[in-house]
């Protein structure tokens, strides 16, 4: 069954650091992927991805401070995190579209303190 997996998340205080990473099930290659983060009580927001055609773009407010990769076998996708931020704290999902549909994680909490 298709499925993603992250991992990675943690607790760690403000200017530390995190790797995320996104692991795809065997009937899945991540041509194209994107992080995305959830605050309770706000919208799940999108704030890495990786096209595709290799184009990658940031939200304004991670770019300079995060990093998207994935690896060579398209089965894992990472989210370098650094210089992290109090409003940095989320659960972090990936997604990505498999059989005509998109399919996401379950989620990795991240939290920042001050």
């Amino acid at each position: 069954q298709a499925h993603l997996m992250e991992s990675g998340g943690g607790a760690v205080q403000a200017g530390g650091s995190l790797r995320l990473s996104c692991t795809a099930s065997s009937s899945i290659s991540l041509n194209g992927v994107a992080w995305y983060r959830q605050v309770s009580g706000k919208q799940r927001e999108m704030v890495a991805i990786f096209r595709g055609d290799r184009s990658i773009d940031y939200a304004d407010a991670v770019r300079g401070r995060f990093t998207i990769s994935r690896d060579k076998f398209l089965k894992t996708a990472y989210l370098q995190m650094n210089d992290l931020k109090p409003e940095d704290t989320g659960v972090y999902y990936c997604k990505t579209s498999a059989f005509g549909r998109e399919l996401w994680g379950q989620g990795t909490q991240v939290t920042v303190s001050s």
